[in-house]
């Protein structure tokens, strides 16, 4: 019997990757279309002779309603898009069309492919500086390009589920982490900058006093979450997601060991993130299962990965986030 096939944008990438092998690891086949862009083929070496996985290096822009790799395709996960704060307010336009237009090619194909599920990876960035925790009916306030074409994409889903009666369901991840996170590109999350300054010996650069919270929520958790979210019999639907207990900064300084050097808090950064998983685990029967502490040590243990990744120190973090002081300061 042929087993069911999983179709995985972006799925190269950190998120995509770990959703690959959990699909995999729970019998499905695996049609990966990633631009590697953010993503690396290392990251899939494990099926590399793995027959049922098939890997395409495409943009998502160019994915047709006709894709040959959705053919007879039982899900689609959607995590391909581009992200980072200030790329996106110097770049919007790039960031509209991959993330807003690319999702509704990907949507398209899965519409003409008549999937039994469609699942969108959105951003709590929709939320801006949401009060916490933050629940799925908290007010939208995208406050830079990369939030507005994250939430945009997400409005396309479900317009898609309006109008074509495509069966979605959304994912607001908070932030996850773990291993294969990025370590190319844009100055960006807290653990890939962290994780290269230990390697070089260099102190950690922490934003402000370090006692903002993130709720941060180990990868394979994030994984499992959209795979009950395809496998569920609810249907359009948004889900917060997050491990729903936010860890300061400091304690992650604590657990990685090394000295620190402030530099400025940024505007539109909030104090706290902190989604709250009632609906995930009561509609999808999820739980988180990684502890913050375990999560850190599984990703100390492969450091190596983010040996060849930027070295961001206080005079070139300074340069590469000038814009987003530029523009999003108040009064800017």
């Amino acid at each position: 019997m042929t087993r069911p096939l999983v179709v995985i944008t972006g799925g190269a990438g950190f998120i995509g990757s770990h959703m690959v092998d959990l699909c995999v690891a729970e019998g499905y086949r695996v049609h990966v279309i990633d631009s590697l862009v953010g993503g690396r083929l290392a990251n899939l070496a494990d099926h590399d002779r793995n027959p049922d996985v098939v890997v395409e290096e495409r943009d998502i822009r160019d994915v047709q309603p006709d894709d040959r790799l959705f053919h007879g395709a039982r899900y689609v996960i959607h995590f391909a898009g581009i992200g980072d704060i200030v790329p996106s307010i110097e770049r919007p336009a790039e960031y509209m069309s991959t993330n807003v237009q690319g999702t509704v090619q990907v949507l398209e194909a899965a519409r003409a492919a008549r999937v039994e599920k469609f699942v969108y990876a959105a951003s709590s960035s929709c939320y801006g500086l949401a009060a916490t925790p933050t629940r799925e009916d908290h007010p939208i306030d995208p406050c830079y390009p990369y939030a507005l074409s994250k939430h945009q994409g997400e409005q396309a889903v479900f317009h898609w589920h309006q109008v074509y009666h495509l069966p979605v369901n959304a994912i607001r991840i908070f932030n996850a982490y773990g291993t294969r996170s990025r370590t190319s590109g844009a100055y960006g999350a807290v653990f890939g900058v962290f994780l290269k300054q230990k390697l070089a010996g260099k102190p950690f650069t922490v934003v402000g006093d370090g006692t903002q919270k993130r709720d941060f929520l180990y990868v394979t958790d994030v994984a499992r979450a959209f795979l009950a979210a395809a496998r569920t019999e609810h249907d359009g639907e948004i889900y917060n997601l997050g491990a729903g207990d936010p860890q300061p900064v400091n304690r992650l300084v604590e657990l990685l060991q090394g000295e620190v050097v402030h530099i400025p808090k940024r505007p539109g950064e909030p104090d706290c993130t902190w989604a709250d998983i009632t609906k995930v685990t009561t509609q999808l029967g999820w739980r988180p299962l990684v502890r913050f502490e375990d999560g850190v040590a599984r990703i100390l243990a492969n450091i190596d990965y983010w040996r060849d990744a930027p070295l961001w120190e206080p005079d070139t973090i300074g340069a590469a986030t000038r814009t987003w002081f530029e523009t999003l300061a108040p009064g800017a």
